[in-house]
């Protein structure tokens, strides 16, 4: 009877077992890839000019290219609580830097509970630990690119090295030691290119001998546009400091002068050329000031670039690239010195843009570009959807399961709205709302009460602002007709608007507790 009762448990455990590897072979694995920053016009794929990324441009050969995806707040940590959410920040209670409550339910959680093994690895920047991980391992705030500290659930551990080949080695890690009877979902999210911009020796030393191609608005004067960009303090000429621009400091300098020295604007640069010292002032030390910036920015994207490929190669030579969807995206766009700018915040198109490249064999056509709106609260229902799992009702994004496959439901979004809070934050960006369609950008900086209106079909660099044109107030009239409509059914009711937390580092402190409530 014993011997029976063995074999039957025996029997049941193999048939839980062989059952669990059915539905793994035929649920995908998730492989999401994110950067911090990384605007779309620096991939070769969007037709970068200024530089070349042979692994993401793979990625859209075999897969798809997303040329309207977009950010809804284009800043660091509301976006990736989007992500998380599927739900605008308003609804997860992350508007601007505040701590993300880890209680509410995540895309992560579900994924879990639906036999996914889970894993985050690389920046977080939620000021809570993840929650809805088997495992994760991340990097304290910002991080740092060499010498990284990470979180763990074990405590604090710093691993030598530079951070993006780190970050590269522990997602191998935990792929390599995943439980083949389950199905993955693995968020590799890498640090670069944020700023300091600390490319890798390699690249440093390589980018260094490069010239960019200046943007056709680096020396945009903001004519016709509000009072809200000409008061911003993202200046690639007026406010990277020398620190920024990786400038030698004075001998002797420590301590406070030390900090104080790197964190000034520099006025004037002492440089080589062709043997020689020169100090450059004026026009020749803005040009200078654009090349420090982008060839240390293009620099730490090469390596996110060669992270890719290392992962796209370990998952064919293990026989997992048939049934892996590997996404590439970042957090938000960035100014590329458009309109003179570097980070990001506002709703013009280099910081609303994100990159969105999308690989699944025999699912997605190889070389399918495809046009549709698309916005980040989108990614949390498109995991569920590749999942098999149903896409909760509070979910503010839709499934982007359909256009993988080439199919374009009636009812997609014809339009998009977007929200930035952080006023006057890091960088004197003015809180501003708006409504994006395929061909026209309304924005109301709320706090200013002032409007911008802009044609993208006519005017794609956003350098005439129309708003107080007559022969467009039709276009205006419908255009607010809109956005008030995405406000209502968006359920935004101003809760937020007049926050204004702020705070030491780049992109915001954390506190203790959070400075805003949570809405689960």
């Amino acid at each position: 009877m014993v011997m029976v009762l063995r074999f039957r448990i025996l029997l049941l455990t193999l048939l839980l077992a062989t059952a669990s590897a059915a539905r793994a072979a035929g649920r995908p694995n998730i492989l999401f890839i994110m950067t911090d920053d990384h605007a779309a016009h620096a991939i070769g794929a969007y037709g970068s000019r200024v530089n070349r990324t042979p692994a993401m441009d793979r990625l859209a050969r075999e897969g798809m290219r997303f040329t309207h995806a977009f950010a809804v707040n284009s800043i660091c940590t509301p976006s990736r609580a989007t992500l998380l959410t599927g739900k605008y920040s308003h609804l997860n209670g992350v508007p601007v830097f505040n701590r993300f409550d880890g209680s509410q339910p995540t895309v992560a959680k579900y994924l879990q509970a639906a036999g996914y093994h889970t894993g985050m690895i690389g920046k977080w920047h939620l000021g809570s630990d993840p929650t809805g991980f088997d495992e994760w391992i991340v990097l304290p705030g910002q991080g740092d690119y060499y010498d990284p500290s990470f979180l763990t659930p074990a405590g604090r551990k710093v691993i030598p090295g530079y951070v993006t080949d780190i970050i590269t080695d522990l997602s191998l890690d935990f792929l390599k030691r995943r439980p083949t009877n389950q199905p993955f979902f693995l968020m590799c999210h890498h640090k670069a290119p944020h700023r300091g911009w600390e490319p890798s020796a390699k690249y440093r030393a390589e980018f260094a001998r490069r010239t960019i191609p200046e943007p056709a608005t680096l020396w945009d004067d903001y004519a016709t546009r509000t009072d809200a960009l000409h008061e911003n303090r993202q200046r690639v000429f007026d406010d990277l400091t020398r620190r920024d621009l990786k400038m030698t400091p004075p001998s002797g300098l420590e301590g406070t002068a030390l900090a104080q020295w790197l964190n000034a604007i520099p006025r004037e640069a002492e440089v080589e050329r062709d043997g020689h010292r020169e100090i450059l002032t004026g026009d020749a030390l803005n040009r200078w000031k654009y090349q420090r910036y982008m060839q240390d920015y293009l620099g730490c994207v090469q390596s996110v670039d060669d992270s890719i490929g290392v992962l796209m190669e370990w998952l064919a030579a293990q026989g997992l690239a048939e049934n892996t969807v590997v996404i590439y995206t970042s957090d938000q766009g960035f100014f590329l010195g458009d309109h003179g700018m570097y980070d990001k915040r506002f709703m013009y198109e280099p910081s609303l843009r994100m990159p969105l490249l999308v690989r699944w064999p025999g699912q997605i056509r190889p070389g399918s570009v495809e046009d549709a709106l698309v916005i980040n609260p989108d990614f949390a229902p498109t995991f569920m959807d590749l999942a098999g799992l149903k896409v909760p009702f509070d979910m503010q994004g839709r499934s982007l399961v359909p256009l993988f496959h080439g199919e374009h439901p009636a009812d997609w979004r014809t339009s998009l709205y977007y929200r930035y809070y952080h006023d006057p934050g890091h960088h004197n960006t003015r809180a501003h709302y708006g409504v994006r369609t395929q061909t026209h950008k309304l924005i109301y900086f709320w706090k200013k009460d002032q409007w911008e209106l802009f044609d993208l079909v006519k005017d794609p660099d956003e350098l005439h602002n129309l708003y107080s044109d007559p022969a467009q107030q039709e276009t205006v009239a419908t255009l607010k007709k809109e956005l008030a409509r995405l406000k209502r059914e968006l359920r935004d009711d101003d809760q937020f608007a007049n926050e204004q937390p702020g705070g030491p580092g780049v992109d915001g402190p954390f506190p203790d507790k959070p400075l805003l409530p949570s809405k689960p």
